[in-house]
């Protein structure tokens, strides 16, 4: 992507007036998508990205600078840019965009989604269309839409790190509307995996229509969400999601640093019931959040962040781990060259038990069962979270019974993690975008079926 010899130019350029590190972070990002809305394709996009974060510490201050320039006079002009944020006041992170002129687009390299005709992937996007409103008359609208991007970049740090990775991913999206007499209900469906077009030939697209128009068709007949504080199953994959908000964000050493974490100086403490044993692993066969090298070129690793509900470490990129006198997690993430990176979760899992799913549904007299749960808001200082329910039902006498619309869990992420009181011995993985302080990285989360003893359900039934 650049000559070895510039990058080290480019470092040593960096700190010729002073400094602790430099990081050179380059990216070249070539992506593609397309949307089929009611029955014709609306969009067919293309689009291709590259450009360079430069990074140099001094002591607590931080100084960045991102620039589309990728010559050698360019990346020295972006060094002299983070280089003088960093000589400002302690204690600041300064951005500063040194964009010159942008350069020619390269030769594109041929990854597998690059070799599959257009009209391939839209064909694919009108199966899973038809499949969807084959499903029921009810079915009013679908959505469906393709995506895939090849991200390849290169770090390199004045440690003397020189990494480089290349990574794809694609992904297919439905999402459905039913129409019926408690109005318009919607369905999605969402997989993804870092993998080439042969995606597909794991996973069915007609599946995934018809995935996301049972879940709308379902809410047409399903009742009003009881309120109160009654036991919860998460069908495995489905609570993944609810533990990556709940406590995952609260094990980022970022948030533990600025002391805005409920985890704080609790490691080697019981935050958790025995049962409970959660991992993130980059490493982890080909999730959603799977990669190499993280965006600070360290290898993707398996990090036990709680072992048998005992708190055993954090979640750590390279400006944490070194004021922390740490080794770096492999967690060290960022949107694009155009920002600093954060410690982040990857691949975020509640590991299997060995309790029966069928068993531990039986064993609940009356509860929530839930299969999908949508958007949710959770503050890490505190660990108090809302989620949405997209797809739950009632459990009625250790049965599964009638599907529930306009659910909420409530709740605070210690206390549920706590409240464990069985977990599965199956596993699933959901898939999805994680944000944090405006950038939105690829992740994956997953459990096995569990047993929450009690959570707070807000609906809305009488």
């Amino acid at each position: 992507m650049i000559d070895h010899d510039v990058v080290h130019a480019t470092l040593a350029h960096a700190l010729r007036n002073g400094g602790d590190f430099a990081e050179v972070f380059v990216e070249d990002r070539r992506s593609s998508s397309g949307r089929f809305d009611d029955g014709r394709v609306e969009e067919l996009v293309s689009g291709r990205d590259r450009g360079a974060g430069l990074r140099v510490v001094r002591g607590d201050t931080t100084g960045f600078a991102h620039t589309a320039d990728l010559t050698p006079e360019g990346l020295q002009r972006a060094a002299d840019a983070a280089a003088a944020a960093a000589a400002g006041r302690g204690g600041t992170v300064t951005v500063a965009d040194v964009s010159g002129r942008d350069e020619h687009a390269l030769a594109s390299t041929v990854v597998p989604p690059e070799q599959v005709e257009k009209r391939s992937k839209v064909e694919l996007l009108a199966r899973a269309d038809a499949a969807a409103r084959a499903a029921g008359n009810a079915i009013t609208s679908v959505t469906a839409s393709y995506a895939d991007a090849r991200r390849r970049i290169l770090v390199a740090n004045s440690d003397g790190l020189f990494a480089t990775d290349d990574v794809v991913r694609t992904r297919i999206v439905v999402q459905c509307v039913a129409t019926g007499d408690t109005g318009m209900q919607t369905g999605h469906e969402a997989p993804g995996r870092t993998m080439g077009f042969e995606l597909f030939d794991e996973i069915d697209p007609e599946k995934v229509g018809e995935t996301a128009a049972r879940r709308a068709l379902t809410l047409l007949d399903a009742v009003p969400a009881p309120s109160g504080r009654f036991p919860v199953v998460l069908k495995r994959g489905a609570g993944g999601v609810l533990f990556h908000e709940a406590c995952g964000h609260g094990l980022e050493a970022d948030h533990i640093m600025k002391d805005a974490s409920v985890f704080k100086d609790q490691i080697g403490q019981a935050v958790a019931s025995p049962l409970v044993t959660i991992v993130d692993d980059g490493a982890y066969g080909r999730e959603w959040g799977t990669l190499a090298i993280d965006d600070e070129g360290h290898p993707a690793q398996r990090n036990v962040l709680i072992e048998d509900g005992m708190l055993t470490d954090y979640m750590w990129d390279v400006v944490r781990a070194r004021k922390a006198q740490r080794a770096p997690s492999g967690n060290g993430r960022r949107e694009s060259y155009r920002n600093l990176p954060m410690p982040r979760m990857t691949n975020t899992f509640l590991l299997e038990g060995e309790s029966d799913p069928g068993e531990i549904i039986r064993s609940v007299d009356f509860g929530i069962y839930c299969v999908q749960l949508g958007g949710g808001q959770v503050d890490p200082a505190t660990g108090d979270f809302v989620f949405g329910v997209t797809e739950g039902y009632l459990i009625e006498k250790g049965e599964i019974t009638r599907p529930i619309r306009a659910a909420q869990l409530i709740g605070n992420g210690p206390e549920t993690l706590r409240m464990v009181d069985a977990v599965g011995n199956d596993f699933d993985t959901w898939t999805g975008m994680c944000g944090k302080q405006g950038q939105s990285v690829p992740v994956s989360s997953g459990q096995p079926t569990v047993l929450v003893r009690e959570m707070t359900v807000g609906g809305t039934a009488a």
